[in-house]
């Protein structure tokens, strides 16, 4: 790239996430960036005593320090399809990176599932401490069985199985660079997207060690810190200590980002990996010149000049020689443009979370976002003066030590991201703030805001984070919030509908939990049919529609189209009755003169009805093609008086000319004969006949004489109710003014199991058109219909926004481990022992909740055989009730797993069941019935 090379050049970072000592999420992360926290914790002798360290705390030179993450034994494993005996064996890194890839791209506003185009995944874990316990337990161990101990915990599984449980179809690679993983899998993964092996990629690292509240034993000449703090750059720095932590982040070509209206958190102009080859002292040792290579590399890719770098997080380990080559080399690379000196603040996240090993690099990344993201550097702690070695003074450099604004300057804000590792793999990633992007007004005035979930309790925990964010946040453009929580996140089961004006609104809503407004309900397991009902009585008053007619260009476009169809035979606008301010009668009157000085003959109430049955075709006419670009399209419809004129409308018996027409003309004496010139065809959508009560005919619909009689003959409109509800579960909307079908229905027919639903409100109610057609809108979302967001937004340019990320329902999987020491001898103690009691439980917690949810369909084996198979199951799988009929797939269970069931039976049986006989019969009823056959 060159200096003057496109601004749409480049890798946009679209969302994030990430947990670190202290820090839930990003935004507790900030705060404590901000405030100068040092999230590391110091362990008492109890604590290391369960931890398998009794009486470490006595020796001279044991630091009794970590940077701990709270919660890593907690899963929501049935989110992610796992039962609770692979929940329990699977490497918690596994288990963090997977809820983190999920939040990461509910943060970027897209729902893994649909997606356009591959996502790539690229990450690293730290060797896994977990398998340790899990080997030392050989009760467990036998009952998981080696394949899955080993694929939950090695390295190699790590990305993969992340793209398998988010469906991500890019490429899946697993990095290992030691402390720079995770910033080179960022370098590997903008190299993807710029060779269009991917369209979005997940990048970042895992680093979680256990037990985590242990501590180490200082070595001169090690690079552990010799006190427990993290002194980056500073005269008593001593080493480093390791922490616990993961991060991701979603990256995406810059163009496409821009095109698409994402969030774009920062862009990354460049980036760069080398090694250091053996030009240095030692295999562990930093290289210098390698590190000043990369960096110039960096700098060079991005297309920029290092005098516009104001800010480097540097991977700052705090040793001797580790730091002072690093600013050697970022000063080397940085004198290839400038002499200035101290222009450039130095930091890093070190002195704060600790070592993250792999997952060091992408903190450092979140970390100078976050800082971009809010034009602020915060402190690097720990520095009280700087290491003699490092010669500051000459260096572009100073070690930032307190929270700083960050200004613009003539060009963005830019910043670089500099990680090395042991074996010499270095990585610079040189970052700029995200460009302007001009917000855009909403054509409407309320929004729907919609959420959703797994469970009742994650919906109520949803609910309650949005509230917390939109009284923090209460600028939020409401239109943008509902956009992202209807195109970017997953539709669950359970949901919850509201609409509201702006953010203060719908904090107060949904904190108070407004009944009257904020509705939930359960999706149903099958899809309702949808019908449409057209009513019959004329408009009643001036007005209705006109929000509509405002803001909804497809609704404005089908009533012109109308009203230019009837303007020649009214001999006015009929647009200056619905849509014009003024008194109604004042209103008629100025019609009424117009159609007498186009020479009308007919009685003033004559006109006065078909001027407003005429305004019920277009306004219902038009309601329906909003519905339907909306995605809400009918299966069946039935309409009373003019409303069955729609509704063959619509169904392409005529044409929308014919169909005006055909209605203008049905009160004339030959109505016969206008209905014989227009083209008929057979219904494309069935629909009720008024003058038959039941399903209209291809014949009927096709008749002249049909609707020559149309005008004349009573309506058998509860006849048609009844033909209408014939079916089960049907969901019956009401597509016009004022609720008179509605009402009808509820006082003449037993609804059952059917849904009736309202677009407009009616005369007397408080609700405006915009908010009665999103509640309509919503209650048909709540009943599980499908809608077209992108229809409904086909009129804006909406962006995607970070919101709250899924709450998830985490529950306790851990294998405790049979702790050995040098004696020989295994530790225990009360508390211990106490641990590995809840061990079981643990491992199996999901299984009350399984075992309500079966209650109903519990079934208990009756012989020997069945209960033999009850038990394997149960092991298998970690579920404590085992029914006769249950389903071993719908338990949690696969084809791994099958295949240890098979031997299983085999080896208490004696029998050799193929494994095709477990798709077969695959409940313990219909395995114990073909056991007996083998016997």
């Amino acid at each position: 790239m060159t200096p003057d090379s496109s601004a749409t050049e480049g890798i946009a970072i679209i969302g994030m996430s990430g947990r670190f000592p202290g820090a839930r999420d990003l935004s507790e992360f900030w705060n404590n960036l901000k405030n100068g926290v040092e999230s590391i914790s110091f362990f008492s002798e109890p604590e290391l005593a369960l931890s398998g360290h009794p009486g470490a705390a006595k020796h001279p030179d044991f630091v009794n320090a970590a940077g701990v993450l709270d919660g890593i034994e907690l899963f929501d494993a049935s989110f992610f399809g796992f039962n609770p005996m692979e929940a329990a064996t699977l490497d918690p890194q596994q288990r963090l990176l997977i809820e983190c890839a999920w939040h990461a791209m509910e943060d970027a506003g897209y729902d893994p599932e649909t997606c356009q185009g591959p996502v790539g995944v690229y990450a690293g874990a730290a060797m896994s401490t977990y398998l340790f316990s899990l080997l030392s337990n050989p009760e467990h161990r036998a009952v998981a069985g080696d394949f899955l101990v080993f694929t939950g915990n090695d390295k190699d599984f790590l990305t993969t199985r992340v793209s398998y449980k988010l469906n991500l179809k890019g490429p899946s690679i697993a990095v290992q660079t030691a402390c720079s993983t995770s910033l080179v899998a960022i370098a590997m993964a903008c190299d993807s997207l710029l060779n269009h092996q991917c369209d979005m990629a997940l990048a970042g690292g895992v680093a979680i060690r256990v037990p985590q509240k242990s501590g180490y034993v200082w070595q001169e000449g090690q690079i552990f810190s010799r006190d427990g703090h993290t002194r980056s750059f500073d005269a008593e720095a001593s080493g480093t200590l390791f922490s616990n932590g993961v991060g991701l982040v979603v990256l995406k070509r810059l163009e496409d980002a821009i095109a698409d209206r994402d969030n774009i958190r920062a862009v990354i102009k460049g980036t760069t990996v080398n090694n250091d080859g053996s030009a240095k002292v030692g295999y562990a040792a930093p290289g210098l010149d390698a590190q000043a290579e990369v960096v110039a590399m960096a700098h060079a890719m991005a297309g920029i000049d290092p005098r516009t770098v104001s800010y480097v997080e540097a991977h700052g380990t705090a040793t001797p020689m580790g730091d002072s080559i690093e600013v050697a080399a970022l000063s080397k690379a940085f004198r290839v443009n400038t002499d200035e000196k101290n222009f450039c603040a130095l930091g890093s996240v070190k002195s704060n979370v600790g070592h993250l090993d792999t997952a060091s690099g992408v903190a450092a990344l979140i970390k100078t976002v976050l800082s971009l993201e809010r034009g602020a550097i915060p402190a690097s702690i720990n520095f009280t003066r700087p290491n003699p070695k490092i010669d500051f003074k000459n260096s572009p450099f100073y070690v930032n030590t307190e929270l700083q604004p960050w200004p613009s300057g003539n060009t963005p804000r830019r910043a670089g991201v500099h990680s090395f590792g042991i074996g010499g793999t270095n990585a610079h990633v040189v970052l700029e703030e995200a460009p302007v992007v001009d917000g855009c007004t909403s054509l409407r005035s309320y929004h729907l805001l919609l959420l959703s979930a797994r469970s009742k309790s994650a919906l109520q925990a949803a609910a309650a984070n949005f509230a917390a964010h939109f009284q923090q946040h209460p600028d939020l453009n409401l239109a943008d919030v509902a956009y992202t929580c209807q195109v970017g996140r997953r539709e669950f089961v359970q949901r919850q509908i509201l609409v509201c004006r702006n953010s203060e609104d719908a904090a107060g809503a949904l904190r108070e939990v407004d009944g009257r407004r904020v509705l939930r309900g359960t999706k149903p397991p099958t899809e309702r049919s949808l019908a449409f009902l057209f009513p019959g009585y004329g408009v009643k008053y001036v007005g209705i529609g006109s929000e509509l007619y405002k803001s909804g260009p497809t609704f404005r476009k089908s009533v012109d189209d109308c009203l230019e169809l009837l303007r020649d035979r009214l001999g006015f606008d009929l647009r200056s009755l619905l849509y014009s301010a003024g008194d109604q009668t004042e209103q008629t009157g100025r019609l009424l003169d117009s159609r007498r000085d186009a020479g009308a003959t007919i009685s003033q109430k004559l006109i006065n009805a078909e001027v407003g049955e005429l305004a019920l075709f277009v306004l219902e006419y038009a309601l329906a093609q909003l519905w339907m670009e909306w995605g809400v399209k009918p299966q069946v419809m039935m309409g009373q008086g003019v409303g069955e004129y729609v509704a063959a409308c619509l169904a392409d018996v005529f044409s929308l000319e014919d169909g005006l027409r055909l209605f203008c003309g049905r009160v004339s004496p030959s109505r016969a004969e206008e209905a014989a010139k227009i083209r008929l065809r057979a219904p494309k959508i069935p629909f009720v006949s008024n003058l038959t009560g039941t399903w209209i005919t291809a014949s009927a619909a096709t008749d002249p004489q049909y609707w020559a009689a149309h005008a004349r003959q009573s309506e058998r409109i509860e006849e048609g109710l009844d033909c209408l509800m014939g079916a089960s579960n049907r969901t019956l909307l009401e597509v016009g003014p004022g609720g008179a079908f509605v009402k009808l229905m509820r006082e003449h027919v037993e609804l059952g199991d059917h849904a009736v639903l309202q677009s407009l409100p009616c005369a007397d109610e408080q609700e405006s058109d915009t908010e009665s057609m999103l509640n309509a809108l919503g209650r048909l979302w709540l009943l599980g219909a499908k809608i077209d967001w992108s229809g409904f937004w086909r009129h804006e340019k909406r962006r995607r926004v970070a919101l709250p990320t899924y709450a998830f329902d985490r529950k306790r999987y851990w294998v405790e481990p049979k702790m050995q020491f040098s004696s020989g001898k295994t530790f225990s103690n009360p508390a211990q022992d106490k641990s590995a009691a809840q061990d079981t439980e643990s491992v199996c917690c999901e299984t009350s909740a399984v075992s309500a949810d079966r209650d109903n369909f519990y079934a208990a084996p009756t012989d020997d055989v069945e209960m033999g198979i009850v038990k394997i199951w149960q092991h298998l799988l970690g579920v404590e009730q085992v029914g006769l009929y249950d389903n071993f797939f719908a338990l949690g269970g696969h084809s791994m797993l099958g295949a240890q069931l098979l031997a299983s039976l085999r080896s208490v049986f004696h029998v050799e069941i193929p494994l095709p006989s477990l798709f077969e019969v695959p409940t313990v009823a219909g395995m114990a019935e073909r056991i007996r056959a083998f016997r």
